[in-house]
């Protein structure tokens, strides 16, 4: 058990221990948790889910319409063509051949502060990390028609130039990550954009044949593009999208159309690889995988995209399917992709509502991805373009914080160290930067001072719906039961070791 203060900022040296039993490749693990998606809890009920209302949404401003054919690609507005031009035009390939090893940084749960990151960023560069994936969600400073949508505690413009003035400093590729399909929650939660949802009671996913939907895709890119005009690689998401073909407009479309549903996912996110190229000259796209798996490498073919982004493989699991992906990689070989990225996870991977990161579940995750890279040379045409190291904060924008980026950091430092060297064996204790935060029992007397304490770190770290919420979540609610564990331990100590009473002889 740790025994150390509570600690949630990274000191300028490590000492902070965190001592672990020996990690061996072959330990078992228990915790293979699905990925399900629930609702969350209390806290978004009351505070995040607008009431449905289809009578009284607002007229679409836009009012140019989206052609169901989805080979003519809409229009952009001028708005973005102001934007374009403020962009620099090309992107110089001089992408390093080495494969990137890239840490997702999840901020639609639990962002940490910048002042944070300054001190992050250069342990992630000297643990082998190359790179960072920021999947921006509420947290981007978005402007005009799209300010709705961040978050009130959203970076501001002059916090994403520190982050980028920091991984450029540290040799680290910054990567953004906006959402153009699924998981747009945060987006079609709010009643102006109920209307784009391809399902009309859930707000996960978008109805890529409705008026306005191109548009407002356009405009997030845009926006967060003019904000990373050096960036050299750009994720488009497109995971996971729910519901698709639900929509009288995509059903009106599938009606004409053979019910072709990979076609319909395929125009959609090709229009959008179409719309940033030509935005950013040069760009180097990158999407998730999985709504690809059950395509044929000819459907995937005929729709171009193959031309215009990379596929991202993704696999949690300890026990992963090494052929499994590897059928996959031949697909999109076939397909016409000239380069693929894989994603492993680090954190949020192994339970919604996590709270200790089960670091032996992530580095069996991490062991496995090693054999799938180095079984890379036997695909001739396609290359290998470096692996994204995911820490989920939330499964989705509902749902409930899983453990927090400090918790999770010796996990990380294990991964990284993982890809660097291959297959590892971690004797002894490891020197690690964070250590638990729950009450630690020696500790129970002391408790007002150490909440005190806890308060005083997070905010450090993250802004105050994030504190707010891990408490209501892990922490009010045990108060009580807390005091009533010191008051057991108070009594127990009072018998002064004297044996129980024997309840026959109390007769």
């Amino acid at each position: 058990m740790c025994t150390c203060k509570p600690c949630f900022a990274v000191p300028n040296k490590l000492v902070i221990k965190l001592y672990l039993p020996s990690i061996h490749c072959s330990s078992k693990d228990t915790s293979v948790k699905t990925h399900q998606i629930i609702q969350g809890a209390n806290f978004w009920a009351k505070q995040r889910i607008p009431q449905l209302n289809l009578v009284h949404n607002e007229e679409d401003p836009v009012k140019k319409e989206h052609a169901d054919n989805p080979e003519v690609q809409p229009e952009e507005k001028e708005t973005i063509q102001s934007n374009q031009e403020e962009l620099q035009p090309v992107v110089p390939d001089d992408t390093p051949m080495d494969p990137l090893k890239i840490v997702h940084l999840d901020l639609k749960g639990a962002a940490p502060k910048v002042k944070y990151l300054e001190q992050i960023f250069p342990l992630l560069s000297t643990l082998g990390a190359s790179g960072i994936l920021l999947e921006y969600e509420d947290m981007f400073p978005y402007e005009g028609e799209l300010s709705i949508l961040k978050s009130s505690f959203a970076y501001s413009p002059e916090d994403i130039e520190e982050m980028k003035s920091l991984a450029k400093r540290h040799k680290l590729e910054l990567i953004p990550l906006v959402q153009v399909f699924g998981h747009l929650e945060f987006v079609l939660k709010h009643e102006k954009y109920f209307k784009l949802r391809e399902v009309q009671t859930f707000p996960n996913s978008l109805n890529p044949q409705a008026q306005g939907s191109m548009d407002l895709v356009q405009d997030m890119l845009t926006q967060v593009m003019k904000k990373h005009p050096e960036a050299k690689w750009f994720h488009i998401g497109a995971d996971e999208v729910r519901g698709l073909g639900e929509s009288k407009d995509s059903k009106r479309w599938l009606e004409t159309n053979n019910g072709d549903m990979g076609k319909l996912f395929l125009n959609h996110v090709t229009a959008v690889g179409r719309f940033m190229t030509k935005l950013k000259e040069g760009i180097k796209l990158i999407l998730w995988d999985d709504m690809f798996r059950k395509l044929n490498s000819d459907t995937i073919k005929e729709s171009g995209l193959q031309d215009l982004a990379s596929p991202m493989i993704w696999k949690y699991i300890p026990n992963m399917d090494v052929k499994e992906i590897g059928n996959y990689i031949s697909k999109y070989e076939q397909a016409g992709f000239k380069g693929v990225w894989f994603a492993s996870a680090f954190k949020g991977a192994s339970g919604i509502d996590q709270k200790w990161t089960p670091i032996n579940h992530h580095l069996k995750n991490h062991l496995q991805w090693q054999k799938v890279i180095t079984s890379m040379p036997q695909y001739k045409s396609v290359r290998f373009q470096g692996i994204a190291l995911t820490g989920w904060q939330r499964y989705e924008h509902h749902t409930v914080l899983c453990e927090l980026l400090p918790v999770a950091i010796p996990s990380l430092a294990v991964c990284l160290q993982t890809l660097k060297y291959g297959e590892c064996f971690i004797p002894g204790g490891i020197e690690y930067v964070t250590c638990s935060f729950f009450p630690l029992v020696r500790l129970m007397d002391e408790w007002d001072s150490f909440l005190l304490t806890f308060r005083q770190n997070m905010e450090a770290i993250f802004y105050p719906d994030t504190l707010e919420e891990w408490l209501e979540e892990n922490v009010n609610e045990h108060i009580e039961r807390l005091h009533g564990m010191v008051v057991d331990a108070e009594r127990i100590i009072k018998l002064n070791g004297q044996p129980k009473v024997d309840p026959l002889k109390k007769r």
